[in-house]
Formats: structure tokens, sequence, C-alpha cells
């Protein structure tokens, strides 16, 4: 895709007499000039997003003290200007726990910089799978993050394709939640047009009952069946058995899922698929986590391949895994930044596959804003 800005608005239109903001800048409303800054968890994402919205990205010098604590230096002013850090908390870079104190340090050192508005960038928020007490004197990470990044000085974050929608209930300030469903759906979709395979045959499938609405999102944008797996407990002794809930029998399926850790989800579905007649079985997830043992699960999985985006480094994961296609979420965030800096806010209906003309991929443009299970 084009790296040209995603917004036309510049300073030069802001300011037409000169002024703070830089020429070529995108135009804030109301949190002055903007300045785009990244820490180590995964820079060639920070450097797309930047990239895709003609910026270039601030500078900062992140690293370690010979003790092994963080060391943050920010190199240029933030004074009175709009402030976005991009540093998903995920598995790449040093580690989940040194990209979190890292990104929370980076917001304390930024916040001491007097900018109007700083906001967090997690295209992966982290510990958002522990959201509630699902057992006695058991954590609820999710909160922990947010009271967390308020206290380093986080005024805002902008996320991708958060766990559980209501950790934006957690925090007294906005969480915008972008959804990256219909980047994975323009995937599919070229998936389809190179394999020669028919749309009338797509069927969407949810492998669990939690991911019930996200699946159902998927295939509202297909006008495609869904079929779910369900698990049920016959008796109190015994363990839970895997219901599948539709016919999967001479379709191409589709299972979409929000996070891929060991990969034994997905790997179970698609065999089971397989085993009722499916045709071939595709994957698509937002945040591929990938522990291990998951590349081995996934290479010798009934799946054709495995869609996930980005929002985690996938470099190292492509290179031992063949039935890996990685989507960036690069433009999704460069918009949502951009709008947000202009005083728009993140459009999640951006992106959707376009109408057909003359038959082909059916699509309905209405469906992102329940995109979010």
């Amino acid at each position: 895709p084009a790296t040209a800005p995603v917004l036309a608005e510049t300073a030069s239109e802001a300011h037409p007499a000169g002024g703070p903001q830089a020429a070529g800048q995108p135009r804030s409303l109301h949190h002055g000039p903007l300045r785009v800054f990244a820490g180590n968890a995964h820079p060639r994402l920070a450097q797309d997003i930047a990239s895709h919205m003609g910026v270039p990205l601030s500078k900062a010098d992140v690293g370690r003290f010979k003790c092994g604590e963080v060391s943050v230096v920010i190199n240029e002013s933030v004074r009175d200007c709009d402030v976005f850090v991009i540093q998903p908390t995920c598995n790449g870079g040093a580690g989940p726990q040194e990209n979190l104190v890292e990104l929370l340090i980076m917001l304390d050192a930024i916040r001491r910089g007097s900018p109007n508005r700083l906001t967090a960038v997690m295209p992966l928020f982290g510990y958002a799978r522990q959201n509630a007490k699902d057992r006695s004197r058991s954590p609820i990470t999710a909160r922990l993050m947010t009271d967390l990044l308020q206290v380093a000085g986080a005024q805002a974050v902008l996320t991708v394709e958060l766990h559980a929608p209501q950790i934006q209930g957690f925090a007294s300030y906005p969480i915008d939640n972008t959804f990256a469903l219909s980047l994975l759906a323009q995937e599919i979709q070229s998936v389809f047009t190179e394999r020669g395979w028919s749309v009338e045959d797509v069927m969407v499938v949810s492998p669990d009952v939690g991911g019930t609405k996200r699946a159902s999102a998927l295939a509202k944008i297909f006008c495609a069946p869904l079929a779910i797996f369900s698990r049920q407990r016959r008796r109190a002794s015994e363990a839970a058995e895997v219901d599948l809930v539709g016919d999967p029998a001479g379709k191409i399926c589709i299972i979409v899922d929000d996070i891929t850790d060991t990969g034994d989800t997905l790997a179970h579905a698609a065999a089971k698929l397989k085993a009722r007649g499916a045709e071939a079985v595709i994957g698509a997830c937002i945040h591929g986590i990938f522990s291990e043992p998951a590349m081995d699960i996934i290479n010798k999985s009934e799946m054709e391949m495995l869609i996930v985006t980005d929002t985690i480094p996938m470099a190292d994961k492509v290179a031992r895994c063949s039935k890996l296609r990685v989507v960036s979420v690069a433009p999704l965030l460069a918009a949502a930044i951009l709008r947000l800096h202009t005083g728009r806010g993140p459009n999640n209906k951006a992106g959707l596959l376009p109408a057909p003309s003359g038959g082909g991929w059916r699509v309905r443009s209405e469906v992102m804003e329940s995109a979010g299970a």
C-alpha cells in the first residue's frame, strides 16, 4: 500500500502564517504537533505505521543499564505536543514483562516533558485474558494494566481487538479499540481468488462459544453460514465433549479467533472439521502469540494456512512455519492515530471489502462495530 500520509490536512492549512506545526505534518485541532515514539518491542511495525502516516519516528534512546534496568532518554521536545508511543506488550523483543516496563518508563519520561496529550499505542494489550476472577484469590490483570498505564502517564490507549471489550470500562481514560477483522477478510478474499475457490462454499467457524460474536461478524461480511464448537459436559465426572453445531461437509471452513497461543485450539478444530467432511480449512486470528510448540502444531495440523496480523513480530515465526500468512495492521493503526490526532476519532468501519460488481463476494459494511467480541 502507498506510504503517503493518510490525511491530506497539513500544517500549512492549520497555520497559514507559519506556526509551531512543522510543514507537511498532519493538522491537530486540539493537542499540538504530532510526535510518534517507539519502544523495542516491535520496531518494524512502528516504522511501518510512521511510513503510512508520512511522518518520521521521533528520537529516543531506549536501552538498558549495565544492571539490566531500562534506560530511556527522550531526545526531542514534547512540550505541548500530541504524543503517541507505539509498544505492544507482546512476546517479541525482550519479552512481555520487559516490554511492559519499557512502555511504562517511556510514558513516565514523556509525561515529565509536559505534552498536551499522551497516548499508548498497544497493538496487543497484554494480560487481557485475566479480566475477571475465575477462582478465589486470582488477580484481575487487565484492571491492573489500566491502572499502571494511568499512573505512568497515559491519558488514552489505542489498541487492536481487545480480548474482552469490558476492559474499556476498567479505565477512567479512553481506550480506543480498533477492529482488524476486515483486514483478515481482505486476505481471505485474496486466498480464494488465488486458489479458484467458490465463495458459495465458505463456512465461518468459531472454535468456542465465546468467539461467536467475532465469527458471526466475519460470516456477515461474506454472507456465509456459521458453525460453532461447543464444549458440553455430559456428567460431572466426565471430561467435556466438543460438539460442532453446523455441517461443514463440502465447505471451505474459516476458523476465526482473536488470540492463538499454542495453536492447539485451532489444530483440534481443523481436525474435527476435516473428519466431518470439510473440503479445506483455513485459520484466521488477530494476535499470533505462538508459544512453543505452536509452530510444530500448526505445521502438522489440517489447516491449509493460518492468516495472522503483525500485532506481534512474525519474522522468526514465518521462517519456521510455511503455513503462516501475515497481514499488517500498520495502515489501520496509522489511520486511527491520524484521526485521533485531528479530533475525528478512530474509524472502526474503515477498510471493509468493496461491494462487488457482477457477483463474487457479497459484503455488508455495517457489521464491524459488532466485531469486537
